[in-house]
């Protein structure tokens, strides 16, 4: 079994072909690793560590709990990996086995080999890594773009997915805002200022104070300095999208959520046939760190009503 002591060292560094996110430097990737493993420390021990092979490259999946044909697995933000998670896998945990995956084209214990051109490729690969962790069909939390990635796999891939939750999914009912793009430069911008970066992950988190003590926040910080993407632009769902997909579904847009207008999202989101469709007052895009207990008797509440 894979040790969490040996991962991420086998993420690509740039140069590398055209469309294969990678860090920049090997000094940089050094700086993630340290990141990514203190940040694994603060999670429960995963009863499982496996590195599954797709078209598009290997990624590394934890699974937290004993094993279950139909696990929750976990879709993470953007610049993030499963390290994000702290706060959710004690009380999701307590509902059904747990498993998570480091997306390929982020920062964490992935390694992409292909380019992904558009949305089918980014579903495909998730449809594949799930078929290599022996479960039968899995429920989808996914937040920010986890989320959008996890209503891509609905759409293109929806074959193994027993339910989809959309945590305040980015680009998926609504544009994103100008505040959004803001923040995105942060991503972009190797050289922008430690102190700007922590308050851009600050005001995407609803004013907390975020400063590189805490894990998660040094971990994003690193992947926003150290990782060059080269994801596909993400779409919004059309129309005709939305109104065919037949996945069981729970959508919960964050009231106070900067990456769009919430009732713009949830607006369109109710156009999903069947679809639980609710906005959080209060809330911010960091909506998974606010609101753990929460979302845990949620997710509880709607798979008993499947």
């Amino acid at each position: 079994m894979t040790e969490v002591d040996s991962l991420p060292d086998n993420a690509p560094v740039a140069p590398q072909a055209e469309g294969i996110g990678c860090f920049r430097s090997v000094a940089g990737r050094t700086r993630f690793t340290e990141a990514y493993r203190a940040g694994m420390q603060t999670l429960p021990s995963p009863a499982e560590i496996r590195t599954v092979t797709t078209a598009f490259g290997t990624t590394t999946a934890y699974r937290f709990g004993p094993p279950d044909p139909e696990p929750i697995l976990l879709l993470s933000g953007r610049q993030a990996s499963t390290p994000m998670w702290r706060a959710n896998l004690a009380t999701l945990c307590e509902i059904r086995t747990v498993w998570s995956i480091d997306s390929i084209g982020e920062p964490g214990a992935s390694a992409q080999t292909a380019a992904m051109r558009g949305p089918r490729d980014q579903a495909a690969w998730v449809d594949e890594a799930i078929a290599q962790l022996g479960v039968e069909r899995m429920h989808l939390f996914g937040v920010s773009i986890g989320g959008w990635l996890a209503a891509q796999c609905a759409i293109h891939r929806p074959e193994r997915l027993a339910s989809v939750i959309l945590l305040d999914p980015a680009v998926t009912f609504a544009p994103i805002t100008w505040k959004m793009i803001v923040v995105s430069l942060g991503s972009v911008l190797p050289g922008m200022p430690r102190p700007v970066r922590n308050w851009l992950l600050s005001w995407i988190s609803g004013g907390v104070k975020v400063d590189e003590s805490m894990p998660e926040a040094r971990l994003i910080a690193s992947g926003m300095r150290d990782f060059a993407q080269h994801q596909p632009q993400p779409e919004l769902l059309t129309d005709a999208e939305i109104s065919a997909l037949s996945t069981p579904m729970l959508v919960i847009i964050a009231g106070a959520s900067i990456i769009h207008n919430p009732e713009r999202a949830a607006e369109r989101a109710r156009m999903i046939p069947a679809a639980q469709v609710e906005v959080w007052a209060g809330r911010s895009h960091a909506i998974n760190g606010e609101a753990p207990e929460a979302l845990a008797a949620r997710t509880a509440e709607f798979l008993k009503s499947l």
